[in-house]
């Protein structure tokens, strides 16, 4: 008679582990989704946003805006 699992040898055993780790992983990526934790990162604003927002704020006037634009590329 075999025990546990002798059927399938070494191929069982990595079988397993695999299994076991999918599953981990699965719950892992769950939990990351509905705590709203996964890889989005906020965005970083360009110097052209950054120089938008202070020309709609009225920081700098529009002589300002276009040379800083043109500054940027």
């Amino acid at each position: 008679m075999y025990g546990y699992g002798m059927g399938w040898g070494w191929f069982g055993l990595i079988f397993m582990i695999v299994f076991w780790v999918l599953v981990i992983l699965g719950i892992v990526y769950l939990v990351k989704a509905l705590t709203g934790r996964g890889s989005s990162s906020p965005k970083e604003e360009s110097p052209l946003d950054i120089l938008k927002k202070r020309y709609a704020k009225g920081e700098i006037g529009h002589e300002e805006f276009i040379k800083r634009k043109k500054d940027l590329g």
